[in-house]
């Protein structure tokens, strides 16, 4: 018998079944601010009404949550009624047929890394890891395909999402640095990575180097 947990991620997973659904749910998830029914709706090329359903639904399955605010900045009588606007939860839900505890073996390493200090032998295997894995091009591609959601923010590209949320919660130096190091194989010669955490994102930001 699935646990209540495992329930609920086989109903949020299950909610992303439908294709437009999909669409709006990486949509939503990859914007850096809160999105409204009539841009979701523009930005996926559906109607406003159909938009509301499918994001609505989202919310129901426990994949976005909401908010109300006037996108026109007028405030008192005449400024209209709020927007209702999505963003991500900042939860996870993973679902594994059997079940598998990749979380727990990836707890236990880095309890253990710590423990015993190996956290620069750690940084030294992740950029390894980052250099092989570089294409020398499209890094946005790159990251937007390991799930870290990079947005533009003027001349830096942040990361609204960290692909080691949990794991860096419990262990964020560790982790973090890690990921910097990684990040740096990853962006190359032509990007130079740098602590600075996103909102509710990755704890890394990317600017690229103008002598290049």
């Amino acid at each position: 018998m699935a646990s209540e947990d495992e329930g609920d991620s086989y109903a949020a997973l299950g909610a992303l079944g439908d294709p437009v659904r999909r669409r709006l749910y990486r949509l939503v998830a990859a914007a850096p601010e809160e999105v409204g029914r009539d841009a979701a709706a523009e930005a996926a090329g559906i109607s406003r009404s159909l938009a509301a359903f499918h994001l609505d639904k989202l919310v129901e399955a426990g994949l976005l949550v909401v908010s109300y605010r006037r996108l026109s900045g007028r405030t008192g009588p005449g400024a209209g009624r709020p927007a209702k606007l999505y963003r991500r939860v900042e939860g996870e839900f993973a679902v594994s047929v059997p079940p598998r505890s990749y979380d727990t073996a990836g707890r236990l390493l880095a309890e253990t890394v710590e423990r015993a200090g190996l956290e620069r032998e750690l940084q030294a295997a992740a950029k390894a890891e980052g250099v092989a894995a570089a294409t020398g091009a499209d890094l946005e591609g790159v990251l937007r395909a390991r799930g870290y959601a990079p947005f533009w923010d003027g001349e830096v590209l942040r990361l609204r999402n960290c692909p080691f949320h949990a794991l860096a919660q419990e262990f964020p130096g560790l982790v973090c640095g890690m990921n910097l190091a990684l990040l740096d194989g990853l962006a190359g010669e032509e990007w130079t990575p740098a602590m600075e955490t996103c909102a509710g994102g990755c704890c890394v930001a990317l600017s690229k180097n103008k002598n290049r």
